[in-house]
């Protein structure tokens, strides 16, 4: 059984504050920030360039990534770090339609994040090759997966209202018409049971920063199937994804296995503090981590409800078919949320109408949700959102 409550006291976590938005920036480990001053005093400061070797530097993407397999259902050396999700979700959709050539539809939904949307778009105009990013409404997309389907590229967890899709489903059917499937779990790893393996997914993507706390701008990682890890062709053909870099070849010749799939040089601070981050999982067991956080969002679902007759759920009914997030719907949901942080209770806004509370238990507790629960009811029944600074955008929502 899981001690969330050593867990929770591993985090630093703001006196007065209920932080509701790990799916968006994970809270500080509190033993990251002296493991990054380690890498730049002990390591940085005193090996200088000899810490890629003495200090183990240019092993990191791989010794961080099999840490993170383990969270993600797959098998040692099948993951590996570096660059971001967005050069990821490319690398990975590069990869898959080269194996599929004579299928040119991409397969998505509209509940994906833009951007895995947007690089999708993007590649597809550069290939010129007659591919159609082919988007549909998030239930249709089993009935819409047929044989002339290349590859099914989504998101497991809607980043808007925290509908999950079935991974095990949906690769199964992608796999009996012979399509791959690619699947980002930026709002999965580290909160769900996901099993890679067991789905035989083909290649996932995901970053580090929210559910994994590793950071502002921590690496994303990328997972290859084995059975296609030496035949995939990287697409992003960088120094570090060479078979011998340091030979300094003129011709680029892939690396073995998913050595290939990295791309430029790690960054090591980044790493040091995500390292730090996945100490916090050692002793954790993802199924208790899952049923704590059913156990908070029907909390927070019965409470706000109970309170906040304005406020529409977005987010699946069913704990079952959603994340460790809770949505809500409200037309003046940029506002409301502001004057929630205000009060001490951080959740975040997306567009148009969404606002949105993420759940880790590995630090939020009942109380918590209690508490803030009443917060937003406060806030709601005095509508003490309709002051002039909070209808100010920010850059970040």
């Amino acid at each position: 059984m899981t001690d969330l409550n050593h867990t929770k006291s591993q985090f630093h976590l703001p006196e007065g504050l209920i932080y509701l938005d790990g799916n968006s920036l994970g809270p500080l480990p509190k033993t990251a920030s002296k493991r990054v001053a380690d890498t730049v005093e002990n390591e940085w400061g005193e090996m200088l360039i000899r810490g890629w070797n003495t200090a183990g530097w240019m092993a990191q993407p791989r010794k961080t990534g099999d840490r993170i397999a383990r969270l993600i259902g797959a098998e040692p050396s099948t993951v590996v770090m570096g660059d971001t999700l967005s050069i990821k979700v490319y690398q990975a959709l590069a990869s898959a339609i080269d194996m599929r050539p004579d299928r040119k539809v991409i397969l998505s939904d509209n509940g994906n994040f833009p951007t895995d949307l947007y690089m999708a778009d993007g590649l597809l105009k550069s290939l010129k090759q007659g591919h159609e990013l082919r988007i549909v409404e998030p239930e249709q997309v089993a009935a819409s997966i047929d044989d002339t389907v290349a590859v099914v590229m989504l998101t497991q967890v809607d980043y808007r209202t925290g509908r999950m899709h079935d991974m095990a489903a949906l690769t199964r059917k992608a796999h009996d018409v012979g399509a791959l499937v690619i699947w980002d779990l930026a709002h999965s790893a580290g909160v769900l049971p996901v099993n890679l393996t067991g789905c035989k997914a083909d290649l996932a993507v995901g970053c580090t920063y929210k559910y994994l706390n590793g950071g502002p701008g921590a690496p994303a990682f990328i997972y290859v199937r084995p059975d296609h890890a030496d035949t995939a062709r990287p697409a992003l053909a960088g120094w570090l994804g060479h078979d011998a870099p340091f030979d300094f070849d003129m011709d680029y010749r892939e690396g073995a296995g998913i050595d290939r799939f990295r791309v430029g040089t790690p960054s090591v601070l980044q790493m040091a503090a995500l390292d730090a981050a996945l100490d916090v999982w050692e002793n954790v067991d993802m199924q208790n981590i899952r049923a704590k956080s059913i156990e908070l969002t029907e909390l927070f679902i019965s409470e706000v409800e109970a309170n906040c007759p304005q406020l529409g759920l977005a987010s699946p009914r069913d704990p079952q078919e959603r994340g460790s997030q809770v949505s809500f719907t409200f037309e003046n949901g940029y506002p409301a949320m502001q004057a929630i942080i205000a009060r001490g209770v951080i959740g975040d806004f997306r567009a148009p109408d969404i606002m949105r509370f993420g759940f880790t238990p590995l630090y939020i507790d009942e109380d918590d949700v209690r508490k803030a629960a009443k917060i937003i009811g406060d806030v709601m029944r005095d509508e003490a959102w309709d002051r002039p600074e909070f209808h100010q955008r920010s850059a970040v929502t």
